[in-house]
Parts: structure tokens; C-alpha cells; sequence
């Protein structure tokens, strides 16, 4: 069996506006070091597998940029999705692209928009997962021992011991649940059993088939058609043809929520999905009073806040707990606790209309 992986590269990044938008999305930018996060995704699997076993599903319109981003992969491996139809769909395509090559070969399914650390305990995650994709019928999914309770993740509950590859444990998965409260999040986390969701999954072709026909049969006709297709080397013109009657669905919901042959790796390397702004305080140094001072940026007796600035010089003056950004001519200010509104700000724009070149 060959190891491939497929990093899922389609999100918008709409609560990193106004610096994420829609045409160089959060994926795109150097939010944390100084690479975009999709060079640092690719760089990730360097010693794990040679540029062309590793496959980017994103959208069409973006194709040009990621490939910019990443120019170590071949260009016949970035391809682009006319039109979103959430993860489980990006997950039938990457299938595809790797089934093309290797009918029975093992892959992983990673983001393009995660931080990660202790890249070799990455790494060794990711080869026993594979390790063990390849000798069984089974669903890898990774879960990230939390460090605080988050409401902002979904959690995974850990069962019974599956087994061991060298020092990461491997155990049978429960249940997923969706992102609780603080005193549910809290009570998680005494129990010793719940890991944070990362979205990241590894499975071999067969086993994916497989499930996608006991559990979400459109997906698994998506992943057929679109491995004749990729075959011929037209794998954009099958997505096109087929994406347009396709429902959305998230690979939780299409398999992972109904399997019985889930099996939970638990991560322990440091790991952010850098959702919005206040995950970056987690990155950046902060001064004495607690500020997160990214560019150009002036503080006086403010307590607590992000202000980025890149572009210009920014000032703030006896403020607490705000995101202040400055970036491509929009200035944006919110409390750090309304940060997940800040997506309803974007489609309210959008629906206003007038604003395409600032979104």
C-alpha cells in the first residue's frame, strides 16, 4: 500500500476578516510564522512521503493562489471545486485522486488551517495511524488532548484501548459530540475520556468505499464517478458535472456520527485550529497589561486587546478586551468576545452588496 495525504483547502476563513477574504482566505496567509498555513501543511509531510503522493482539494478560483502558496506539489495535484459542498464531498475527491493512482493506497485527510507543534509526535501519529489503516477495516480519526475546557471545539469520547504504535495510543471511539457549554466542556474534561475533534482523518480507499456505502451511498457514487474521471486525468471536469446536484454534508455527519470501526488516535502534540482572532494570542507574544500587538501598532493605557496592523500605524488609547485590525483599507473593531460575529458582519456586507473587493 502506498501513504498518501489530502489537505482540505476550501474555507473561506470569513472570521479572520477583513485580512482573510475570499479571494486570499485565511489558508492563504502567514497568520502564524512565516509561511502561508497551506506551505506549512505541505512542509509538514515532508518526511513522511515524496510532493506527489500529497493531493489539494480547494476551490476552483483559488487553484492559481495555492499553487503559488505550494510550489513544491505538481500542479496536476491542487485542484478546485466549482462550488462548495462541505467536507464530505472533498473527502469523496481526494478518494478519488488517490484510488486513480493506487487503489489500495492509505491516506490522510488533514486542513490547510491548523497550527500544529512537536511536529516529530505529529508525525509518528500519522505513520501508526497509517500503520494501522493499512492492516484494518477501520475509520482513524485524531483527537487532540485538550489543554483547557474550549466551547469552541466539538469533542471525540474515547472507549477501550485498540492498540499501540510505538508511544501513541490508539483507542476505540465512542461518540462525537457537537461544541458544548463551559460546564459541559469542564465535565469533559475531568472524565479523562473526551479529546478535542481536529478534523483530521486517515483511512485507506477501500476502508472509505466501504463506509461511504453503508452510510452515505451518494458519496460513494461521488467517489466512483470522480475516479473514472480522475483516471483520465479530467477530474475537474467530473466536478463539474457531478458537484451541481450534490447536497452539502460533513464527513461527521456522513460517516463518522453513524460508523462502528472508528478508531481515535490520541494526539498530544500541540495543535490550533486558529478559528479567529482570539486564537492568536496563543501565537504572539503579549506586552505587560496583556495586549497582542501584531504590525504597526501604539498602546496607552489599554489592557487585553489584538490590534493588527501591518500596513500602517495603528493607535489605541484606554481600551480593554477589543480586536482592532487594520488591513486592506478596512479598519474593523469588535469586543474579543462577540470574535464569532464577525462572520455575520461578512454576509451582512455581502447581502448589502457594494463591498465585493473588501470581502
Amino acid at each position: 500500500m502506498g501513504r498518501y495525504a489530502v489537505i482540505m483547502a476550501g474555507g473561506k476563513g470569513e472570521r479572520f476578516w477583513p485580512l482573510s477574504t475570499s479571494k486570499q482566505p485565511k489558508q492563504l496567509l502567514a497568520l502564524v510564522g512565516d509561511k502561508p498555513l497551506i506551505a506549512q501543511a505541505v512542509d509538514r509531510l515532508a518526511d513522511l512521503m515524496p510532493p506527489d503522493h500529497v493531493f489539494v482539494v480547494t476551490n476552483a478560483d483559488l487553484v492559481d493562489a495555492t499553487r503559488a502558496a505550494a510550489p513544491q506539489l505538481p500542479l496536476e495535484n491542487i485542484v478546485g471545486e466549482p462550488i462548495g459542498r462541505d467536507t464530505a464531498a472533498a473527502v469523496a475527491c481526494g478518494g478519488a485522486l488517490v484510488k486513480a493512482r493506487d487503489a489500495h493506497g492509505v491516506f490522510a485527510v488533514l486542513t490547510a488551517d491548523q497550527v500544529m507543534g512537536d511536529l516529530d509526535v505529529f508525525a509518528a501519529t500519522l505513520k501508526g495511524g497509517m500503520e494501522l489503516a493499512e492492516q484494518n477495516d477501520i475509520l482513524v480519526t485524531i483527537g487532540i488532548e485538550p489543554t483547557f475546557p474550549s466551547t469552541g471545539f466539538g469533542y471525540i469520547e474515547s472507549g477501550d484501548n485498540f492498540r499501540s504504535v510505538g508511544d501513541i495510543e490508539f483507542r476505540k471511539a465512542v461518540r462525537f459530540v457537537e461544541k458544548p457549554d463551559m460546564a459541559t466542556a469542564t465535565e469533559y474534561l475531568s472524565t479523562g475520556k473526551f479529546y478535542w475533534n481536529s478534523g483530521m482523518f486517515i483511512w485507506s480507499v477501500q476502508s472509505l468505499e466501504k463506509a461511504f456505502g453503508a452510510h452515505c451511498p451518494v458519496m460513494r457514487e461521488l467517489m466512483d464517478a470522480l475516479t473514472g474521471f480522475a483516471k483520465e486525468g479530467k477530474i475537474v471536469e467530473g466536478m463539474d458535472a457531478t458537484y451541481p446536484t450534490l447536497g452539502k454534508i460533513s464527513v461527521d455527519y456522513a460517516l463518522m456520527e453513524k460508523a462502528d470501526n472508528i478508531v481515535m488516535a490520541c494526539g498530544t502534540f500541540a495543535w490550533d485550529d486558529v478559528g479567529s482572532w482570539p486564537a492568536l494570542e496563543s501565537h504572539f507574544p503579549q506586552d505587560e497589561n496583556g495586549n497582542t500587538k501584531i504590525g504597526d501598532v501604539e498602546i496607552l493605557n489599554a489592557d487585553g486587546n489584538i490590534v493588527y496592523s501591518k500596513d500602517r500605524l495603528t493607535a489605541v488609547i484606554g481600551v480593554k478586551d477589543l480586536i482592532v485590525v487594520q488591513a486592506d483599507g478596512v479598519t474593523l473593531v469588535c469586543p474579543k468576545d462577540r470574535a464569532q460575529d464577525i462572520k455575520q458582519m461578512v454576509v451582512a456586507l455581502r447581502k448589502k452588496g457594494g463591498y465585493d473587493t473588501l470581502l
